[in-house]
């Protein structure tokens, strides 16, 4: 009787051997590196305002003036996670990639809270912050309306400014941005999808932010790992192995681990609002919401609207993201597929070839 699987004892001594000459050619690689070789958010910038934490940077050009469109672009990261996410490395940057594209490219940096922060909410980081920052890249740049670039909860922060401020904005383009939060069908046929949503449905956020004031990052993102936890805590470090040897690999790796556990803590009252009112209550679609005393009505966005998703996206399910159209009265609305995940949508290898290009695109089209 033989066993099914044959294994030659010269294989495994060759399998082995390899593993130790990765392993040792990797500590070499390890000891060699600096925290500055591990640079993200390497883009050249000015800062070009402050006001308390955040930081608005304008990104030099990398075309000629003759080929810049005349409509700024200000992109809107989410609250809780850094913005380097759109500028991880140079040959993987949603902002290089739009400057190639010829658009003038402002970023905001919500920048890290402190415990006197705990009190911010959405309002003011919408009414006032954001607000305050369009007001900002319109004087600087010379314009009347900009395009606003959400990306994931930035987007749905961009889309309330949006309704509530429609005179400053000339288009608006969404990335994985959740707009209808209970659009998604959770199934056990795909576990992981949604699973960050159905598993803050029934969080106590009150007693959450009551007892920590501002949402620690690390909590943060064990959130975000427990979304797919073989995948994202054991699996890719599993498979890091195969990479140690390779210096550039390697650099990718822990680039984007970084960015992972770099980001920021979550100001404890705009957490709590954001989940009971966006995710728990829904209240954007079901035109409940109100920021700053004033209703955010989805049908004051007029302007062209593009909304870019990810097909593979576990975290932010399609669904939620293409349901904007439902509740917009716009024939200026169009949508964009691609095949990659949630992040890999701005630092995959592919997606680099397809998402600003397609963004600037589209901008000329209407007239940016």
């Amino acid at each position: 009787m033989s066993f099914p699987i044959q294994i030659k004892a010269s294989d495994v001594a060759h399998e082995v051997n390899e593993i130790n000459r990765k392993l040792t050619e990797g500590i070499e690689n390890l000891n060699r590196l600096k925290d500055a070789d591990v640079d993200i958010g390497s883009t050249p910038k000015d800062v070009i305002f402050k006001l308390d934490r955040l930081q608005v940077y304008h990104y030099k050009p990398l075309v000629e003036a003759s080929k810049i469109m005349k409509t700024p672009l200000l992109i809107t990261p989410p609250l809780i996670n850094g913005y380097e996410v759109a500028d991880l490395q140079p040959d993987r940057s949603l902002v290089r990639n739009l400057l190639n594209e010829g658009i003038d490219v402002y970023l905001i940096n919500w920048g890290y809270p402190k415990p006197a922060d705990k009190h911010l909410t959405i309002d003011d980081y919408v009414e006032g912050y954001l607000d305050e920052c369009v007001d900002v890249v319109l004087d600087h740049h010379g314009a009347d309306k900009l395009t606003m670039l959400g990306i994931c909860q930035g987007g749905t922060m961009s889309t309330c400014y949006s309704c509530l401020h429609p005179d400053k904005i000339a288009n608006l383009v969404l990335t994985v941005s959740p707009i209808d939060f209970h659009a998604y069908q959770w199934t056990k046929e795909q576990p992981h999808v949604g699973l960050m949503f159905n598993m803050a449905s029934g969080v106590n956020v009150d007693t959450m932010v009551d007892a920590v004031g501002n949402v620690p990052a690390d909590q943060l993102n064990v959130s975000f790992l427990m979304a797919a936890p073989f995948n994202l805590a054991v699996g890719k470090y599993a498979d890091l192995i195969d990479s140690l040897d390779d210096k550039t690999a390697l650099l990718n790796f822990l680039r984007m681990e970084k960015w992972l556990f770099g980001g920021p803590a979550a100001a404890g009252a705009a957490y709590r609002q954001f989940i009971k009112e966006f995710l728990h209550g829904n209240k954007l679609v079901r035109g409940e919401l109100e920021l700053g005393g004033r209703k955010v009505d989805m049908k004051q966005l007029k302007m062209p609207i593009l909304s870019i998703y990810a097909e593979r996206d576990h975290l932010v399910p399609p669904a939620c993201t293409v349901a904007m159209k439902n509740y917009v009265d716009n024939k200026e609305y169009s949508e964009l597929a691609i095949k990659t995940g949630h992040i890999g949508i701005y630092t995959g290898g592919a997606s680099q070839k397809i998402l600003a290009p397609a963004v600037g695109k589209w901008l000329r089209e209407h007239g940016a």
